[in-house]
């Protein structure tokens, strides 16, 4: 599954959007990203929002 992202200043994640995946794990991949958080990006020393893609992979456990 991949997402796209924004990082925003405070590392958040922002204006999630889904580009590719299953639409049934949609949910589940965004709820967990949504939770992330990142160490923001610096240019020249100033944090900065920055876009990036994030690819989620989901296994199924045998039980």
């Amino acid at each position: 599954m991949l997402l796209q992202a924004e990082i925003s200043k405070d590392g958040t994640i922002q204006n999630l959007q889904l580009l590719s995946g299953h639409p049934m794990l949609a949910p589940a991949a965004i709820e967990a990203v949504k939770q992330w958080r990142y160490k923001p990006y610096l240019l020249n020393g100033e944090p900065v929002a920055v876009e990036t893609q994030v690819d989620v992979i989901f296994s199924l456990s045998g039980g």
